[in-house]
Parts: structure tokens; sequence; C-alpha cells
């Protein structure tokens, strides 16, 4: 998506070739237009989704976007942390190591909210080494749902995550994809999503 693409040029900043700060349009600040373009692109790509699953909390507002675009499915997303109502009998868990922060974290979904009859679309605004989103498929292989995709905002494909999500069946759609970073700049793939 060239629109995300030149965003990432003209705003972002790669840290040390290998972090990518995109906090003024895609985090921190979120650009609403560049958020309904990301949304409507991952969406085009995906047909009879019946719910967006995301984790908390950064992917929820792309999640929320993309749904819209699909027709205002439902939204489930991740908890990372457990509260006192949560219960193992009525949650599927994950285990799900953190890129960002350098911890596991298990990762909690309602049973009440998920099940055999979903066809779910996973979406996140990364995808670095795709724990997250294999967490995700974890806890819909769990429901029994089936997952007919997974729609990311920004991949740094270099860190192997779209590789481990391919090799589990899973088809997916990344509005920019970053294929390294060379003097501190990214280099996009010429892939087309």
């Amino acid at each position: 998506m060239k629109e995300l693409e030149n965003k990432i040029l003209t705003e972002g900043k790669v840290i040390d070739n290998s972090i990518l700060k995109v906090d003024s349009f895609f985090n921190y600040c979120i650009d609403i237009s560049m958020l309904r373009s990301v949304g409507k692109f991952i969406a085009s790509h995906f047909k009879n989704v019946d719910k967006v699953l995301t984790i908390e909390a950064s992917g929820i507002a792309f999640a929320v976007a993309v749904a819209f675009e699909l027709g205002n499915v439902p939204v489930i997303f991740a908890k990372k942390s457990k509260t006192a109502v949560t219960s193992t009998d009525e949650n599927y868990i994950a285990m799900v190591h953190s890129f960002t922060h350098g911890i596991d974290n298990n990762i909690y979904v309602s049973k009440r909210f998920l099940n055999e009859n979903d066809n779910v679309l996973i979406v996140d605004d990364f995808l670095a080494n795709g724990a997250a989103s294999i967490g995700l498929v974890q806890i819909c292989q769990q429901a029994k749902a089936n997952v007919v995709g997974v729609g990311i905002g920004i991949e740094k494909e270099f860190q192997g995550g779209r590789k481990k999500l391919q090799d589990l069946g899973c088809k997916i759609v990344s509005a920019a994809r970053i294929t390294a970073f060379e003097n501190n700049k990214p280099i996009f793939s010429t892939e087309k999503y």
C-alpha cells in the first residue's frame, strides 16, 4: 500500500536498523485517515468473515477499522492479563512472547465469544516474529474456529513471522511489508501484499 509506505518514509524513524518508530501516526497518535485506508486495504482481501480477532492494545484500532470495512462484524480482543473474573474454564488461553517488551504473557479470550462456527480474521498493527498472531491462531484452534487469514498493518518480514504463519496455513495480507532496514531506512517488498 503506497500510501502507508510513503507515510513510513516521511514520518517513521528507524533506530539502529532494527526498530521502526511510527508513533506519530500508527501507535500513540493514530492518523485516522491512514487507519481507515489500512482497514479498507486489508478487508478488501478477505470474504466471509464472521469475527475479527486481535490482541490488546495496539491492534484494537486496526481490528475495528477492518471490521467496519467488512460490514461491521464483531471485534474480539485477547486480554493480556488475568482479572478477578477470568477463569481458565471460561477462556481459551495461549502463551505469547512480546517482542516489544521482552516478556511472556498468557492471553485470554472468553469462550462465549468464539466458537467452531466462526470464520475469523486475525488483525494486528505489526508482524515481526509472529508470536502474537500465532497465539491468536492457537486460540482459534482451541475454539475450532476457522482462521480465514491474518491482516497486518506493518510487517517486518525479515523477522520471520510471515513464514511461521504460512507454515500454519494462514493467508497473510500486510499493508506495508519491510524486507530490511539499511542505513536506518526501510526497504519495502516488491511483493503484492
